[in-house]
């Protein structure tokens, strides 16, 4: 019987450290949850931004390349038409090449980040 009691009183002792335990797991989760999704937010902006500045770049480069061609062929037709040729050649190939060229990398980069956390934390 004195050690039903005992375990018991063991139990009533034990349920708030129990508690705070709990508690400060899910803070930490939740804590390590932030640091990901904003690390990721972060990495979100920076790509958009590069885009943004990649799209600026192109379109200047089409023009002046457009402008080039022009005067080399004697016709804004002929050489503002071969540099859109060119421009949609070069998206043809990576809407081909897409997967091996973004979608793979950027998972791989993610995963990597990811694991670069979880090992952190764990050390």
């Amino acid at each position: 019987m004195s050690q039903t009691d005992n375990l018991g009183s063991f139990f009533k002792d034990s349920k708030p450290l129990l508690k705070e335990y709990i508690e400060a797991r899910l803070e930490l989760y939740r804590l390590q949850a932030i640091r990901i999704v904003s690390q990721s937010a972060g990495y979100l902006v920076w790509i958009l931004i590069s885009l943004f500045l990649l799209f600026l770049i192109m379109i200047f480069s089409g023009i002046v390349l457009g402008c080039w061609l022009s005067i080399l062929m004697d016709s804004y037709v002929l050489g503002f038409g071969t540099t859109t040729l060119l421009l949609v050649v070069i998206f043809v190939l990576l809407a081909i090449f897409r997967k091996k060229l973004f979608v793979h990398p950027v998972i791989q980069a993610i995963i990597r980040k990811t694991n670069d956390s979880f090992d952190d934390e764990q050390d």
